[in-house]
């Protein structure tokens, strides 16, 4: 695809060279800065100044100036002209001999240095010699096979080299100390310093025109078989893919990062970053083509043309206009060699980002989304796109010159709905990537703005996710972007986020009362009352506490009973206003109650005994309603039951005056057991209820952390009890009978035989008799391993007092206390095990010094 990347402009016109002399033709041209050398066939070399202009409206013209023309006397053909400007002289082949001329007045040196017997020859533009005041000359010998290496002074010439070739050389190329040559069948590259040389590939030079042109640092262009512009390093490899000439090509030229090449009728320009061809110019009878310092220049045998490259910069744009993004990227990281980097990294950044916006109004959202990555888009000029997402409190201005052609989605899209719908779509997932990255530094409310309207208008669940996140939503415009798409939950959160939880339950209670219409959550009451659990603002909580329990009062309760437990310990809400509150809400008061007494173990009497109170009027209510015990009645009564088993605090003997009158035996065994009264107890669960497991059940638990004895009296209370004299039950008499079997352990064996009837047969309480004689046995048994341990023991003490006494322990004068320091006064004292000694009364101060206290003190001997 084309690209203009040069303008053709005349440099030097028929008329300025020649006049009316058809016979003068041009042979070859040298330019060095503004100064251009013209070599003729009639033996002529022209000198002009070429100046550059450019007009308002930024077209280049040359101006060329006749400085002067010197004609050489030879009546032969000027076969080329170097420039060797550090040493202002013009090296002219004539007639095979290149002459040293003065740059200015193109007078001959002085000394007449000359190189004789060169067919062609070339500068080594990456000299070796290191010398700034003399160039390296690579010549084609009239010598068969011969190349020759000189360095060329301000006045002389000095041979530093001959190379034999396998073939007779037809072009050369140098650098550094390599030749790249055209030889009569093929080309090489050849290291005159070491004489290694490596095969390139063949052609035929009968045929066809050798170039072998340097590009770069040891990098040339040749061109090759099948009309291809081949590039070939001094390894002798390829590192760039071959460009497509024509067969005929008879020149080629370098301006990064194109490569210009001429034949019969056309100059053709391709790139070489990715070896298309971009532009094609019409032009003929050309027969020169050169690159001088990035100047082209190509001439006819009349008259000289320059290639005005483009602007780099035109020539992206000119691509980006056509859509043609690749190669406006090619050439834009091409360009980076011929551009500061400072000013290459802001015009590559643009360039980027325009790429960007190309192919976003492609929907190729995924490049859309790299190229602006890359460039570090400003992500408002995307958003800007979008009608009234920027906040109206925003800032931006979009950038100038504008990086899109497009005011808005709506001309992006040509209002196709399904566009622009994919559209938002990408700009959703584009925020919501870039929002907690760099990109978005400095403008995220911006950002979190545009996103947050972008989620309520696709009503996308991610809506909720941002606003119990962290996020920079400006609440003016997100409120009343909200409102107007009905996203009233959301707006709630948005309130609470901006620490107006007041606004937020206003906006969420008129949801649950129908006043307003949003569907978002079908639980919101049950979310109401958890974020009020979790509020610290009391008021609003004791505002919406009487809402809350009209709705529903064992779920409103939560807002009470669920609250975080340091605040609940640090009673930031006061308990018995909590109750007082409950005073209408019977079952509200229920929970907390049993959450204050059973969850947080609050010992206070008041809520024990007005819980047992709640529960005990609850369960009278519920049967004065019904005889039969419903589920709630029987799970009123176990909640019941286990509070007067459980707890300590409530007032026993009120609880008791309520329940006298009642069926309620249980409860009242239960009350009078933690009165101390188990035979009452017992008289009511045996003869009242006759539930003989709960009267077992009673002697259990009301033993539970006492003593063996305890628990003994209790169980004798309970067989007393069966065996009330006068008792002629038959059920009581195996309640009795059942009781000493089955809990032998808990009865003391005589006792027991002195109260059982006398007509009970040893068969019927075998089981317990059994049982009775085995505990006795493992009794005594323990106790004689117990006796046994103790009498070694002793034996051991005994034996240590033994030792301690073998050893005689001396006390004179001298000797002091290790406590007070003083000598004793009388042959009593305290001896600790590591000998030190001391005062009974000293011994008995538990102050002692380090020397003491370090040895805790075990048994000592006293005299």
């Amino acid at each position: 695809m084309s690209v203009k990347a040069f303008k053709l402009v005349s440099a030097i016109e028929r008329e300025m060279l020649m006049g009316d002399k058809n016979y003068i033709n041009i042979e070859c041209i040298e330019c060095c800065g503004k100064n251009l050398y013209i070599g003729t066939n009639d033996c002529f070399i022209y000198h002009f100044l070429l100046d550059e202009k450019v007009s308002t409206a930024g077209k280049i013209t040359f101006a060329a100036t006749k400085q002067l023309h010197k004609y050489l006397g030879l009546k032969k053909p000027v076969s080329e002209l170097k420039a060797a400007s550090a040493l202002t002289r013009l090296l002219v082949l004539c007639d095979n001999t290149i002459t040293l001329v003065n740059m200015i007045n193109l007078e001959p040196v002085p000394t007449g240095a000359r190189i004789k017997g060169a067919v062609t020859f070339t500068l080594n533009e990456n000299p070796v010699s290191g010398d700034p005041f003399c160039v390296e000359v690579c010549i084609i010998s009239v010598k068969r096979r011969t190349i020759q290496m000189f360095m060329v002074f301000e006045d002389r010439v000095q041979i530093v080299k001959e190379v034999f070739t396998p073939e007779q050389p037809c072009a050369v190329a140098v650098d550094g100390y390599y030749l790249c040559l055209a030889l009569t069948t093929q080309y090489i590259i050849l290291n005159y310093n070491t004489g290694v040389s490596q095969d390139l590939f063949p052609y035929c030079s009968d045929e066809k025109r050798p170039i072998v042109k340097r590009i770069g640092r040891q990098e040339f262009l040749l061109a090759g078989p099948g009309g291809l512009g081949m590039f070939a390093t001094v390894d002798g490899i390829s590192q760039r893919a071959p460009v497509h000439w024509s067969e005929n090509v008879i020149g080629a030229a370098l301006c990064f990062p194109y490569v210009v090449a001429l034949d019969d009728e056309f100059i053709t320009v391709h790139s070489m970053l990715d070896q298309q061809q971009k532009q094609t110019l019409p032009f003929k009878e050309g027969h020169i083509l050169q690159d001088f310092e990035g100047k082209v220049i190509v001439a006819t045998n009349k008259g000289v043309y320059i290639l005005v490259p483009l602007p780099l910069e035109k020539q992206i744009q000119d691509l980006l206009a056509s859509h043609r993004v690749e190669e406006a990227l090619v050439l834009a990281k091409g360009a980076r060699r011929n551009i500061p980097k400072e000013k290459f990294q802001v015009m590559y950044k643009r360039i980027l980002q325009q790429a960007g916006f190309i192919q976003f109004a492609q929907l190729q959202f995924l490049e859309a989304k790299e190229l602006f990555r890359s460039g570090q888009l400003d992500v408002r000029e995307l958003i800007s796109l979008y009608p009234f997402l920027l906040p109206t409190s925003s800032s931006f201005i979009r950038s100038h010159p504008p990086l899109h052609e497009y005011a808005d989605l709506n001309q992006l899209t040509q209002g196709d709905q399904e566009k622009m719908t994919k559209c938002k779509r990408f700009l959703m997932s584009y925020l919501n990537e870039v929002r907690s990255t760099e990109v978005a530094n400095g403008y995220k409310e911006d950002i979190d703005t545009a996103l947050l309207k972008l989620y309520a208008e696709a009503n996308h669940e991610s809506l909720l996710d941002l606003l119990v996140s962290e996020n920079f939503c400006l609440l003016t415009d997100s409120a009343a972007w909200l409102e107007k798409h009905k996203k009233y939950f959301a707006l709630g959160l948005l309130y609470h986020y901006n620490g107006q939880d007041a606004a937020a339950l206003q906006l969420w209670v008129k949801i649950v009362d129908g006043d307003i219409q949003d569907s978002t959550r079908s639980d919101l009451y049950e979310y109401i009352v958890d974020f009020l659990t979790f509020c610290s603002d009391q008021d609003l909580v004791w505002k919406y506490s009487e809402w809350i329990l009209q709705k529903n009062e064992e779920v409103g309760v939560q807002i009470f009973t669920k609250r975080p437990l340091e605040e609940q310990e640090k009673n930031n809400i006061n308990p018995d206003d909590i109750v007082s509150c409950l005073n209408k809400y019977p079952k509200a008061r229920v929970k907390y109650l049993e959450h204050l007494v059973l969850e947080r173990k609050i010992e206070k009497e008041k809520y024990h005994t007005h819980l047992a109170v709640l529960y005990l009027e609850a369960i009278l209510q519920l049967k004065s309603v019904t005889t039969d015990n419903c589920t709630e009645t029987t799970e009123l009564l176990l909640k019941l039951r286990s509070l007067l088993q459980k707890s300590d605090l409530y007032r026993i003997r009120f609880i008791l005056e309520k329940i006298q009158g009642t069926d309620l035996h249980m409860e009242s065994a239960i009350l009078y057991g933690k009165l101390e009264e188990h035979e009452k107890a017992l008289h009511i669960l045996v003869h009242e209820l006759k539930d003989f497991r709960a009267a077992e059940e009673y002697c259990i638990w009301n033993s539970e952390k006492r003593d063996v004895q305890y628990r003994q009296r209790l169980f004798h209370m309970l067989l007393s009890v069966y065996l009330t004299p006068g008792t002629s039950d038959c059920a009581l008499v195996m309640a009795a009978v059942d009781l000493l079997n089955n809990h032998a352990a808990e009865f003391d064996a005589g006792l027991v035989l002195q109260v059982v009837p006398d007509s009970w047969s040893v068969q019927l309480l075998s089981p317990f008799l059994a049982g009775a004689v085995r505990q006795s046995i493992h009794t005594k048994r323990m106790t004689q391993v117990a006796l046994g341990l103790a009498q070694a023991e002793n034996l051991i003490y005994k034996h240590e007092k033994v030792k301690q006494k073998g050893s005689p322990i001396l006390l004179s004068d001298k000797k002091v206390c290790q406590v007070c320091q003083n000598p004793f006064c009388e042959p009593v004292f305290v001896r600790y095990p590591n000998g030190s000694m001391a005062h009974t009364h000293c011994a008995a101060n538990r102050h002692l010094n380090s020397n003491v206290t370090h040895h805790s003190p075990s048994s000592s001997n006293q005299t």
